[in-house]
């Protein structure tokens, strides 16, 4: 079993990055699923419906979500009709819409978790290392091969998740910083693990936003706008495959895909 994790989608460039970087990344790793964190596509504010339709008509098999779930309120309604579009699973009992799924292709299952940290976040959610075993228990009732997404700001606290899922899950692969890591690794009981997975979108910027915003910013202490950037596309992820009868990853691979505008406009 084959799947590939695309960083978090920033504004219109991250989708448009993430329409011309899965049939590339299609082709090269033929994968089974294609999973995408989608907290940032609407303007780097939450999601929308349309554009959980389009990530998915692009390719994604699930989209997950992190602490801007919300942004959007015409989202909320819309998880009742589309369970691939999950939020982080440690919201509290009655939010709107699930924190995991599975999913079926080319013969295989894939159960996806998203979860939320807790370290220098702002939604006080319930503990993820106390709900995440129970969770992974439930999935692999149906399948062994189990990712998780941990929304994440601290290093420290995803370094620490993926040692608590290692041997229960595939992967683990931290969001929300924008900045790929280098530390990807199988552990040692077989769950591949990636601090984070970066970003989809501008990388010409500061994490996505346009650089002249930004550096306002810090220079003047003054509130502004950062404005998305437009520069620099690139889907950054993680390719694993895994034995789907133990759902050990065997192989894994960071993903840094750039894309021209030439790619864009086809």
């Amino acid at each position: 079993m084959k799947l590939i994790f695309l960083g978090d989608v920033v504004g219109e460039p991250g989708r448009d990055t993430i329409r011309a970087a899965i049939p590339l990344l299609r082709e090269k790793y033929k994968p089974d699923f294609f999973v995408v964190n989608g907290e940032n596509a609407a303007g780097g504010n939450g999601i929308t419906p349309r554009l959980a339709v389009d990530l998915m008509r692009a390719g994604a098999d699930v989209i997950t979500l992190g602490d801007h779930a919300w942004d959007q309120r015409e989202i909320m309604p819309y998880f009742a009709t589309e369970p691939r579009l999950i939020r982080p699973l440690n919201f509290p009992a009655g939010t709107p819409g699930y924190g995991s799924v599975i999913v079926e292709g080319n013969g295989f299952k894939l159960g996806v978790i998203n979860m939320l940290g807790r370290t220098f976040m702002g939604p006080q959610v319930d503990n993820p290392f106390l709900l995440i075993e129970p969770e992974i228990e439930k999935l692999r009732r149906e399948t062994p091969c189990i990712m998780v997404d941990f929304h994440c700001e601290a290093t420290s606290e995803k370094i620490a998740f993926g040692r608590a899922c290692d041997g229960l899950a595939t992967l683990v692969v931290g969001t929300h910083t924008h900045v790929q890591t280098a530390d990807d690794c199988i552990l040692p009981n077989g769950t591949a693990y990636l601090t984070d997975a970066g970003f989809s979108g501008p990388h010409e910027s500061v994490i996505g936003r346009d650089i002249p915003s930004v550096l306002q910013k810090y220079r003047t202490l003054l509130p502004n706008k950062f404005y998305i950037a437009r520069e620099g596309l690139q889907a950054d992820g993680i390719f694993v495959e895994a034995d789907p009868a133990t759902g050990r990853a065997l192989r894994f691979e960071r993903i840094q895909q750039k894309i021209t505008p030439e790619q864009i406009d086809k």
